[in-house]
């Protein structure tokens, strides 16, 4: 596999993104240090493959007279819809409006900065991977 990689400035980084890619690409460690600030590259689809074992939705679906409603208790986001799925596709859409609300000006609000996660695998899923993790 190779050695993590490390560089101490953004020039640096910039120098060898490939580099940086390519370890992220290869799961080893990659950081770059920029005003005391260490930031990681990683691969997305590993880190959304991990976000998701650790924080998985405990999404609660309820079957209700005309149909579904599905929510994540704690969260401000719940969706309906006629058929379970309808509910699921409405809750993806939902996800992902809170997700840019969380990055335009939420992740300021104290009862939100914990969602950092949550908006990571919101983010960087497709709708699949966010229906399988819903559905659990």
């Amino acid at each position: 596999m190779g050695a993590p990689i490390e560089y101490r400035s953004a020039r640096e980084a910039r120098e060898h993104f490939k580099d940086i890619l390519d370890a992220a690409d290869d799961g080893r460690p990659a950081t770059v240090t920029r005003d005391a600030r260490r930031v990681a590259a990683v691969d997305a689809d590993r880190l959304v493959h991990f976000l998701t074992r650790i924080r998985p939705s405990g999404a609660e679906a309820v079957a209700e007279n005309d149909g579904w409603s599905i929510f994540i208790p704690g969260l401000p986001v719940a969706a309906d819809g006629t058929t379970l799925d309808e509910a699921v596709a409405e809750m993806i859409d939902a996800l992902r409006d809170y997700a840019e609300e969380w990055a335009d000006h939420l992740r300021l609000a104290p009862n939100h900065a914990d969602n950092w996660g949550l908006v990571q695998i919101v983010a960087l899923s497709s709708d699949d991977q966010l229906r399988d993790w819903l559905l659990g």
